[in-house]
């Protein structure tokens, strides 16, 4: 059977028919915690950047952080005093917990510092750099020159009205600070005059002092950094929508083609809907690479293709991810190629077995080892090194996102506060004489509705009467490995007690 086509690799052979060598455009505006919705965008480039590179081409990513945006409005995580610098660059308001420069650097450094665990290379651009230290300026005077074609491109394209004292550029006003409340008076080659709508202030700018609106940044920046594809939300592909308009105004204004586009699918938190950083509905970045292995963050969405919708349930719904992941990595799947980060290996322990043994043993890297020797694993040196690593995920997924009937402790006799009918103490002791040293978890399983019959007792009862006896609940992790994990001497010993 032919082998399917990795999404990645279709999209490269396109890219490929057209030139060799590429630049791939990424940007997002760090308004907030950069979630894992955005960081489809930079997984979309990057997996695309992976095909052409293995296919001989040549690709690398630009990372445009949209720093010189405004702050639109004050999101619910900002104290109240931060109303008075909606409106003015991310770039120029100050961190609000005081860690960082500005606000931008609070939400940008976190999320530069996953790219780079996750493997993602990028070459980092801030655009209010860019268009202070003069980068954007040829591109901001060829647009204020050609100020009525792209009024009227905008209005053709989108069917939307373009106010007669409408400007591609915005100054920022150098009274209030505020860039989207300025309107354009007049303009001479190098300088603009212009008037502040918030404050009333009047007055003159360089080129360099102020931002393009977002429908003539994005084509301008095309051909600035010599753009060839980029990956894009659905919502700027809509009808009448900031690519299409971005199309004609590279085309009519700007003398380039437009980049290869690859529209992407919003990721929505289960239960929450889309992931917005301005309503909190995010699990940031960089908290997933701290709780998840970076091959299961790509993997992640890397799997699914960009058109395709993703759910995302960071407990259950997670957890069946790595599954598949590990029955993938067995099978080299593709998309557990594209991946995969650095030289790693995988044993034959699953993460599911990790979170029950680790907490058996107290997390505690010799103790699980030894409980996983006992259940039959032999312990290789890369059997060590990758159980110790995954661990460390397991502890911090457990203790972050998995449900509360995941998460137990074993208990010492005096802590048990349960309490316990005479069939239940007699399923006990029954159990604990009928257990031998060397039963496999499959055999420990079916001992419990063996036993269970034979003392009168419905097998739920016993399987609650296991659990009260070790964890003083009435539920836990699949009995036969669960008390396997625990050794015989443990088990035999407790039951006998209780």
């Amino acid at each position: 059977m032919d082998r399917i086509i990795h999404w990645a690799d279709a999209i490269a052979d396109k890219i490929l028919e057209k030139k060799n060598s590429s630049r791939i455009a990424t940007g997002i505006t760090p308004s907030g915690h950069i979630h894992l919705g955005n960081l489809r965008e930079m997984l979309t480039a990057d997996a695309v950047r992976r095909a052409i590179q293995e296919k001989g081409g040549d690709a690398e990513i630009v990372y445009i952080a949209d720093t010189f945006d405004p702050l639109r409005k004050r999101y619910p995580f900002l104290p109240e005093e931060y109303d008075e610098y909606v409106g003015m660059p991310l770039s120029d308001i100050p961190d609000p917990e005081g860690c960082h420069k500005s606000y931008s650097e609070h939400f940008l450094e976190p999320f530069i510092e996953s790219l780079d665990i996750l493997e993602i290379p990028v070459t980092l651009k801030k655009a209010d750099e860019m268009y202070r230290n003069g980068e954007y300026s040829e591109m901001v005077v060829l647009s204020l020159r050609n100020r009525d074609k792209i009024a009227r491109i905008m209005r053709d394209v989108s069917g939307r009205d373009v106010e007669d004292n409408w400007s591609p550029f915005m100054p920022q006003c150098k009274n209030c600070r505020r860039i989207n409340s300025t309107a354009v008076t007049g303009f001479d080659g190098d300088r603009v005059r212009y008037r502040c709508s918030n404050c009333g202030f009047e007055g003159e700018n360089s080129i360099n002092e102020g931002k393009l609106v977002w429908r003539v940044d994005w084509p301008a920046r095309w051909k600035l950094l010599g753009i060839d594809v980029e990956p894009f939300g659905k919502d700027h592909a809509a009808a009448g929508g900031s690519y299409d308009t971005g199309k004609k105004i590279a085309r009519e204004v700007f003398s380039i083609e437009p980049p290869f586009p690859i529209v992407y699918e919003w990721i929505n938190l289960r239960g929450k809907g889309a992931m917005k950083s301005s309503k909190g509905i995010v699990v940031p970045v960089r908290e997933m690479v701290e709780v998840l292995p970076p091959e299961i963050v790509r993997y992640t969405i890397i799997r699914s293709r960009p058109e395709r919708h993703i759910e995302f349930d960071p407990g259950l719904g997670l957890l069946e991810i790595i599954d598949e992941f590990e029955d993938a990595f067995r099978k080299s799947d593709r998309s557990v190629e594209l991946s995969l980060v650095g030289e790693i290996t995988y044993s034959d322990v699953p993460f599911r077995h990790l979170i029950v043994v680790g907490q058996i043993a107290g997390w505690d890297a010799e103790r699980i080892l030894e409980i996983l020797e006992r259940n039959g694993h032999e312990i290789t040196e890369t059997l060590r090194e990758d159980v110790e690593r995954r661990a460390r995920y397991a502890k911090a997924w457990l203790e972050r996102y998995a449900p509360e009937n995941l998460k137990f402790r074993v208990k010492n006799r005096e802590e048990i506060r349960s309490e316990f009918s005479d069939d239940e103490r007699r399923f006990l002791r029954m159990y604990a004489e009928s257990l031998q040293d060397d039963m496999s978890a499959e055999r420990l399983h079916k001992l419990v509705y063996d036993v269970a019959e034979k003392a009168g007792i419905k097998a739920s009862r016993a399987f609650q009467a296991i659990y009260k006896a070790i964890l003083d609940t009435k539920h836990g992790p699949r009995a036969g490995y669960f008390l396997q994990s625990l050794g015989i001497d443990f088990v035999r010993k407790r039951f006998m007690e209780i």
